[in-house]
């Protein structure tokens, strides 16, 4: 697999890019998180963005702190900074050597970083097309990313102790015939690849 860092890197930059046009008016439009709009998914990718930058510097860290708050009146700088912050501790000298403690997987960790940084790839790129669907934009998700993604969100386990309702992914649904790669990637971890607003 090509750099994961690198892939990651580009990963947030699609997100960044996404989020530097969401408007004020743009915060309520319904995204294909259930139950979540624009700005709910804006807090979530912060406060995962900030968590994960915490846990590539191998400390650990309460579920608590993972909780997302509601983005302030900047939420293009806020976000940013959350995304300088993680791209910067994942090029950290060192970083593919240590543990990540991440309190919202399975046991808490200690993960391997490659496995660490993956989760945060497949979390940032399946989020750019759900902002990507909400905003009627296009995702910013090159095919190469897209293909990168998809062993990883195949690795997924799809049964129902950890997939449904309040879980981080619905059960997988069928792409479709003429799907492309993120599509595939978008259907294997619960969304219509055709979902609109």
């Amino acid at each position: 697999m090509a750099d994961i860092i690198e892939l990651n890197r580009r990963s947030v930059r699609a997100t960044v890019d996404l989020v530097n046009t969401i408007k004020p008016a743009d915060l309520d439009r319904p995204t294909p998180c259930a139950g979540w709009a624009v700005r709910d998914l804006l807090a979530h990718q912060i406060v995962q963005n900030h968590g994960f930058a915490l846990a590539a510097s191998g400390a650990r860290s309460e579920l608590a702190s993972w909780q997302p708050r509601p983005p302030g009146e900047d939420h293009v700088a806020e976000y940013a900074a959350s995304a300088q912050a993680v791209v910067a501790a994942f090029a950290a000298d060192g970083v593919l050597d240590r543990a990540f403690f991440l309190p919202e997987i399975r046991d808490g960790g200690p993960f391997p970083a490659a496995m660490a940084i993956g989760f945060h790839f497949i979390d940032c790129v399946v989020h750019a097309w759900d902002f990507a669907r909400a905003l009627g934009v296009p995702p910013g998700i090159d095919d190469d990313l897209a293909a990168a993604a998809l062993p990883l969100a195949a690795q997924v386990p799809d049964t129902p102790e950890s997939r449904g309702s309040g879980k981080a992914f619905l059960p997988g649904v069928e792409p479709g015939g003429a799907a492309t790669p993120l599509d595939r990637v978008v259907a294997l971890l619960g969304r219509s690849p055709s979902w609109t607003p």
